[in-house]
Parts: C-alpha cells; structure tokens; sequence
C-alpha cells in the first residue's frame, strides 16, 4: 500500500531520481508508467503539465532527454505515471517500453508547461484528442472527477480503432458515478468480430454539433498530431468560435514558457477582404468576399452547380479548381486524394483571393 504523504511531506523536486513502481498495459504498443520519489516526497503539479525523463539510451552519448505528459491527476500526489506509446522511429519511447521495468530509477526534470487547467476550474469544457494526445485529457478529466463536485465535460477522443482508445474503462468507470462526464469516442474502423456502435469516420463539424451542441460556451482542451488539431481549430473557426478560449498541446514541442506558446497563422476567410471566383468554363468572372462559398456566388450569378445537403457531407458539389486557393472545411463528403487533385466541395470552400472553378 502507498503511504499517503503527510502535510510537512516534502515536494519532490528534481534532485532526486525517480523510481519505476509499476507498468499497466493501455493498448496495442501502449504503457502506463508509475513513478515514485523512494524518499516519499510528494508530487505538485498542475494537470496538464509534462516531465522531462533522462532515459540511458545505449549509443546516444550517456542518455537522451525526453518530455511525456504527466497522466495522472496531482489529486493523487503520491505518484505519478507517464502513459507512453512508441512512434515510427522513436529512439527514448521505444527503450522505455522494452527496458524500463519496476525498481529502475531515472532522473527526472519538471513538472512544467503552460498546458494545464485553469487554479479554479469551475467552468465548463470540451476535451478533443487523437491517439497519445488523450493523456493530458485524463489528467485534466481525473482532477474534475476527483475534486468531489460534478464536473461538467464533454470528452472526445479520436482513435484508429476501439482497442486504440486508450484508457476508455477507466473513463468510462468515471462517467459512470457522475452526469456530469460524457464521452464521445470515434473510430476509423471497427475491430473484427466486435460491434461498434459509436461514432465512426474523421471528426468533423457535424459530428462536433451533435456531441456538444453548447460547445460554444465552453472553454476547448485539445491534444494530439499537428495535422488533427489543424482541422480542429479550422472547425472551431468555421462555427465561430472564440479561439481565446482554445488551448492545445504539441506533440512536438510542448511550452515551458509564454514565449514558446505557438502563435498559430491559420488563413481565416474575412468578409472585410474583397475575392474573385472565375468559372471558366461559364465564362464569369465574379466579385465576391472570402466568407462566400463558390456555390452561393454560382447561384447569384445564376450558375447551376449540382449540390444536395450544403455542408460538405454528401459530395454531390465536388467540382474541379483550377486556380488558386480555397479555405475548406468539409465533413467527409471529399477524399484526400480528390483534394490532391484538385477538387473541392463548392458548398464548403470559401475563396482566398482570386479563384478559378471549372464550372
């Protein structure tokens, strides 16, 4: 049994290394790590936050030096754990999973970054994560759970398959002893031999609406590759949300400091920036704004571009683009490759600049 720390129970601080306790497997290729100071000092930390591990790497000069997610809540401060999963061509991960076994100590850096909930949070919020970028989330998601009050979140996780939606039973056990937790998951693909019968396919807009739909009245926590949380801040802008509300974390490159904190460029239509579509094959040419979609700006010009449900689902309006840039946020009606391509869902797109269609 873990001794519960004392209140004149020292903080662990960087000096003392860190010993391994325990592994629990999460999923295919996917380890939890408990971690404990053998003086019994205690943890403080703020969920969300990371540590750095000096893992002894053989042939990388000593040891190298890699930042994982804290998965634990510091509700619990006797321990923490790091829940870890190996990339292709991971060096440090990859050693953990086949090295690191209970009794091994390492030294350890931190806790630090600035992706963490709020002193008091009392408010109410939307968790969005992608495969290993749900970590972050279960801490946050534990601490509201464990403070003894409802908590009120709505929590999405993306995964390739349900057996790749890591800590699922664990959330699920949350959810179930208060309302306040509800839980979204979204598979590309289903396991053999098992039903699914949640969410399948890409998140989008319309998946977002019916999961959440006050997500603009809550504070956004998302984690996971650069491209999935791309296509989620597009969907944030296209519904209008407040992105001073947004928070997300790298995988990459989590922020220690305010300096660090990415400054994202993302390219958002203005209805205040003048734009062109030509269709050349009509032979118009039409001014128009960047917040007008192609098919609204064919229809004024009295332009027939088939299209059945106008947000970017059904694909009945993919036309071909022959000329410059469009800012699209689709719901699955387009594949990657047709985009490739060079086509584009005309309900969805919004002209930047000057745009020719085929149309």
């Amino acid at each position: 049994m873990i001794p519960m720390p004392k209140a004149d129970t020292p903080v662990w601080s960087d000096s003392e290394e860190l010993e391994c306790v325990m592994l629990i497997p999460e999923a295919p290729g996917v380890v939890t790590f408990t971690f404990r100071p053998p003086s019994g000092a205690r943890f403080l930390y703020k969920a969300g936050q990371f540590i750095t591990l000096d893992l002894p790497v053989p042939g990388q000069g000593g040891s190298i030096q890699r930042t994982y997610t804290i998965s634990s809540s510091p509700v619990s401060s006797a321990y923490i754990t790091v829940t870890v999963k190996a990339q292709e061509g991971s060096i440090g991960t990859r050693w953990m999973l086949d090295h690191l076994r209970p009794g091994m100590r390492l030294r350890a850096y931190g806790p630090a970054g600035l992706f963490h909930l709020p002193p008091q949070p009392d408010g109410k919020y939307l968790f969005i994560s992608a495969g290993s970028g749900v970590t972050p989330m279960m801490s946050m998601a534990s601490t509201l759970f464990e403070r003894g009050e409802d908590p009120d979140i709505c929590f999405i996780q993306c995964a390739r398959r349900p057996l790749d939606l890591i800590f699922r039973r664990r959330l699920e056990y949350m959810a179930g002893r208060v309302t306040g937790l509800q839980l979204h998951f979204i598979v590309k693909q289903a396991d053999p031999y098992d039903a699914w019968t949640g969410y399948r396919g890409q998140f989008n807009q319309l998946m977002l609406g019916l999961m959440c739909n006050d997500y603009l009245e809550r504070d956004v926590y998302c984690c996971g590759p650069e491209g999935f949380m791309t296509s989620v801040r597009e969907i944030l802008h296209s519904i209008g949300y407040d992105m001073e509300r947004y928070h997300q974390e790298s995988f990459e490159a989590p922020a220690e400091t305010v300096a660090e904190i990415t400054e994202f460029d993302d390219a958002v239509p203005d209805e205040a920036v003048a734009a062109e579509i030509v269709f050349s094959r009509s032979g118009v040419s039409v001014g128009c704004n960047e917040n007008d979609t192609v098919l609204q700006v064919a229809r004024a010009a009295g332009l027939r571009i088939p299209s059945g449900c106008t947000f970017g689902i059904c694909g009945t309006c993919r036309v071909k683009k022959s000329e410059g840039e469009v800012y699209m946020v689709h719901n699955g009606g387009i594949s990657d490759e047709d985009i490739e391509d060079g086509y584009i869902l005309a309900c969805c797109s919004k002209p930047i600049g000057k745009v020719a269609i085929e149309a």
